[in-house]
């Protein structure tokens, strides 16, 4: 895993101070989503489907500010749209800064060089940059050609001004696992600190829906992915835990704790997750986390989840199995997924494909069929 180790430390400080509050629900990273218009277009984006005048609106520093202090998570993801759109993106960022919140600015970079003087590099801000594989690739999933070239060229631009980055693969149907593996070598010659990866989520609002793949499909493209880089001991770093990599490959029957990334937008706090888009919001944080009926949603309780890998739903449950399982995730991360064995068995199947259904207990997170928990 790449994450430095002040941001480990101050995220296992966090943790343990809910445990010890006694907070059996409590947010990790904050999506603060200011703005849904973006320069690009691509396949598999359900967050551009929305009128002009809808497009056109911004969540306002303040605005932007007060959701950050109210929800009070260590870690601020800021996508979009495209963020660098935002005229006042350089005020939120620094004033999260200030505040000593570990901020991912998410982009596809294609303003990063014309905007970046805008910004300060600070240990507590990270470019994350959107890379979804190769040249080819990549430029298929943006639908428009050069995009990879630009990218490139801003996190060498944004590396040389001493920033940190990092970039958030998004994989679809269809993936090469030779491929992938060529573009993780690839990536690490960048001088980036590690990658985000994760299946593409299957929104409703999305152009195309034959880009995305169920969740065997998913697992077994992982595994295959991760056996190419045992064998060619590649030197891969992920900004991932270690039991969130073994979930991708299939070891893991987590259900997701969508409070554990809680988004606030242009319309307020969106119920339940970043990927929901049509469930309602809440006014304020702790309406959203009272308010919201958790039990109707997850992996086999709503089929709007089932497909779900998403780390902004399943990095959470894989921190609280890190917790429950120490042991189990020092082997994972020592040694790496397994890559042989039987998959974890799914969740089961209650909502009968119309929603809604009976909730899966909180003490299933991170169960699997071979720890025997």
């Amino acid at each position: 895993m790449s994450i430095p180790l002040v941001q480990s430390y101050r995220i296992g400080r966090y943790i343990l101070e809910q445990k010890l509050k006694g907070n059996r629900r409590y947010p990790l990273v904050l999506m603060l989503e200011p703005l849904f218009q973006c320069n690009l277009a691509c396949a598999g984006c359900g967050k551009i489907d929305y009128p002009q005048d809808i497009l056109r609106k911004r969540v306002s520093v303040d605005e932007a500010l007060a959701a950050v202090d109210e929800c009070g998570a260590p870690v601020v993801s800021i996508p979009g749209g495209e963020p660098l759109i935002h005229k006042e993106m350089p005020q939120i960022v620094r004033g999260i800064v200030e505040r000593k919140k570990f901020v991912y600015l998410c982009t596809n970079a294609l303003l990063l060089e014309q905007k970046i003087d805008d910004y300060e590099p600070s240990p507590y801000l990270t470019f994350s940059i959107h890379l979804d594989g190769n040249r080819e690739r990549h430029d298929e999933s943006v639908c428009r050609e050069g995009v990879f070239d630009k990218a490139i060229a801003a996190i060498r631009t944004a590396r040389e001004r001493g920033f940190r980055v990092t970039a958030n693969c998004t994989l679809y149907a269809g993936e090469d696992p030779d491929d992938v593996a060529d573009f993780f070598d690839y990536a690490m010659t960048l001088g980036i600190e590690g990658m985000m990866i994760s299946p593409g989520y299957s929104y409703e609002h999305a152009p195309r829906q034959d880009v995305f793949m169920g969740r065997r499909k998913s697992k077994e493209l992982f595994r295959e992915i991760f056996r190419r880089g045992r064998s060619r001991r590649s030197k891969w770093r992920f900004n991932q835990s270690s039991l969130f990599m073994d979930f991708l490959a299939g070891n893991q029957s987590f259900q997701c704790t969508p409070w554990s990334n809680p988004t606030y937008n242009i319309f307020g706090w969106q119920k339940p997750c970043y990927l929901l888009v049509d469930e309602g919001y809440a006014a304020s944080f702790e309406e959203l986390m009272t308010t919201t009926d958790w039990d109707r949603y997850g992996t086999g309780i709503n089929p709007k989840c089932d497909n779900c890998m998403a780390h902004c739903g399943y990095e959470g449950s894989a921190v609280e199995g890190m917790l429950a399982r120490p042991l189990q995730a020092l082997r994972v991360f020592l040694f790496g997924p397994d890559l042989d064995g039987e998959m974890a068995p799914e969740l089961p199947v209650l909502h009968g494909g119309r929603g809604g259904g009976v909730a899966i207990p909180i003490d299933r997170i991170g169960r699997t069929e071979r720890d025997g928990s």
